[in-house]
């Protein structure tokens, strides 16, 4: 039996990205092991479960390139309105609030929000097949 543990992702600015995640998604460091070469900083909810790890590479000054194979973290929300607006009031970087259909049939409300490096992190209302 498999458990998705964590997803990484590499970061410029260690203090920055933690603050973003702190802000944005309530995530606290729940460990960080320096290396010579790298830093790793794990993000988690209080709670514990899926942890979001961030690697730091000693001396890395430009920006990743994303390229087009990654797509987006995910996390739900109780209130999708609410978050929306905390986020702006933030000054977190969002996209617009999306009513997604297929054809009549609701399939989820949500926007984007993107990180200091340019990672998208869809934010979704709670329900339906997202718990």
């Amino acid at each position: 039996m498999a458990k998705l543990v964590h997803s990484m992702i590499r970061v410029l600015d260690e203090a920055r990205s933690v603050e973003y995640y702190r802000k944005a998604f309530g995530l606290d460091v729940v460990d960080r092991i320096a290396f010579p070469d790298f830093t790793l900083v794990y993000l988690a909810l209080a709670q514990g479960g899926f942890e979001l790890e961030l690697t730091i590479n000693a001396g890395r000054t430009e920006p990743y390139n994303l390229g087009d194979g990654y797509g987006h973290l995910a996390v739900v929300v109780d209130d999708i309105d609410a978050e929306y607006a905390r986020f702006g009031a933030e000054g977190l970087t969002v996209g617009k609030l999306v009513d997604f259909k297929n054809g009549d049939t609701p399939v989820a409300r949500f926007f984007f929000a993107t990180d200091p490096d340019g990672y998208r992190i869809e934010v979704i209302q709670m329900g339906g097949r997202f718990r």
